[in-house]
C-alpha cells in the first residue's frame, strides 16, 4: 500500500511540474509577441492580456490531475 501511495504522489508531482514547465515555455513566446504587438499598437493590450492567460489553463489542468490522483491515494 505504501509503494502505491508513493508512486501516486510522484505522478501527481510530475503532473504539476511538467504542466508548469510547459506553461512557462508557452508564456515566454506569447509574452514576447504580446509586448511586440503592444509596442506597435497600444490598443492590443487587452488581446495580449487574454493570450497571456490561456497558457495558465495548462497549469490548472495539471493541478486538477494532481488533486484527482491525491484523492485516489487517500
Amino acid at each position: 500500500m505504501a509503494l502505491e501511495a508513493g508512486l501516486i504522489a510522484v505522478g501527481a508531482g510530475i503532473a504539476v511540474g511538467l504542466a508548469g514547465l510547459g506553461a512557462g515555455l508557452a508564456e515566454k513566446d506569447v509574452g514576447a509577441a504580446a509586448v511586440g504587438a503592444m509596442a506597435e499598437n497600444e490598443k492590443l493590450f487587452g488581446k495580449g492580456l487574454v493570450l497571456m492567460v490561456i497558457p495558465e489553463t495548462i497549469v490548472i489542468f495539471g493541478l486538477v490531475m494532481a488533486i484527482l490522483l491525491w484523492l485516489k491515494m487517500v
